[in-house]
């Protein structure tokens, strides 16, 4: 009878834990089965998501779809996009028109619990800002009681302007805008005094829709955190798993020195921890169901995370943006992948 107790203990074991590969969720099910990964951006944020005239996407939320999309089909091009308001990016995940949301999204507690979604780590670490033209003589946020400021409705930074002014005891009269492009127009214009949003998101609209740049400043201070990144359905782990580590492993990649044109060369490397993450020495890609070859793929054919950050947002783009909290953990940043093991 012991010996009955025993065994049935450990096939109990053996089903909770799992000694095999993970199994296939409904989202990757249905990944797989149409071929690509449907990606929700936004609708045109130079550095983070945006279009050319033939419809090519680049940006940084681009490069985390498309890395998703090389560590599950070995194609980073194996994605499509699907541009999205601020207002229907919530709705467009929760009833699967797309499968992964990668759209300057800002982590929240509500976001993350009544809207039913699991956020993957943060990619792009920000914060909530105000920019003026120089005209105005303006130097400080502080300074802005009773101005007019442009923000778009459903956002966080439409909660944040309200608390804000709160906190300070300040006055100011919103113009209220759904349209991304109609909510910059009117900024430009000269509707309101003051524009508010991300200040990556205040660096790109600067650098690319003013007819001169350096007729506005952006303000000081930062007035909120926002952890920017991908977001998926609550429900589906196995799907979760794989976006969550392929931001990982980007991550990690930059860390040991791993890059898209070195990637070839440190396959031969010797370090436990690069054989793991390349799969010279399997074991990763089963436990997420994936090839062996899906954080070398990531590499080779995205780049680790500081080529994707340098080459969309870093200092040599329009947006010239430096590493700051975006930097390796190693380096003073906030970029820290678990051990991939």
């Amino acid at each position: 009878m012991k010996t009955k107790i025993i065994a049935a203990i450990g096939t109990a074991l053996a089903i909770a834990f799992g000694g095999g590969a993970a199994s296939a969720g409904p989202t990757l099910n249905a990944v797989k089965q149409k071929g690509f990964v449907q990606c929700g951006v936004n609708t045109g944020l130079p550095g983070f998501s945006n279009p050319d005239s033939q419809g090519n996407w680049t940006g940084l939320d681009v490069d985390v779809c498309r890395a998703v999309a090389a560590a599950i089909f070995g194609d980073a091009k194996a994605v499509r996009f699907t541009p999205l308001s601020a207002q229907q990016r919530f709705t467009a995940l929760q009833s699967g028109e797309i499968d992964i949301l990668s759209r300057n999204t800002t982590w929240t507690l509500t976001r993350d619990t009544s809207l039913g979604l699991n956020f993957a780590p943060t990619t792009f670490y920000d914060g909530q800002g105000f920019m003026v033209p120089k005209a105005l003589g303006v130097k400080s946020a502080t300074e802005l009681n009773g101005a007019t400021v442009c923000v778009q409705p459903g956002t966080t930074t439409e909660l944040n302007l309200a608390d804000y002014f709160r906190a300070k005891g300040m006055q100011f009269n919103p113009v209220v805008i759904e349209s991304f492009d109609e909510v910059n127009a009117a900024f430009f214009a000269g509707r309101c005094d003051v524009y508010t949003t991300d200040a990556s998101g205040m660096a790109s609209i600067r650098s690319t829709l003013a007819a001169n740049p350096d007729d506005y400043i952006i303000l000081p201070e930062l007035i909120s955190k926002e952890p920017l990144g991908p977001a998926v359905r609550h429900g589906d782990d196995e799907f979760f798993d794989i976006v969550k580590w392929a931001v990982y492993a980007s991550i990690e990649a930059e860390e040991k020195g791993i890059s898209s044109a070195n990637v070839d060369e440190m396959v031969k490397s010797q370090d436990p921890t690069v054989q793991r993450l390349l799969g010279s020495n399997p074991g990763m890609g089963q436990a997420l169901g994936l090839d062996e070859k899906w954080a070398y793929n990531i590499v080779k054919l995205v780049g680790n995370y500081g080529e994707i950050f340098e080459r969309n947002v870093g200092v040599k783009t329009s947006l010239k943006l430096e590493r700051g909290p975006n930097g390796l953990w190693t380096n003073g940043g906030l970029m820290y992948a678990p051990p991939i093991r």
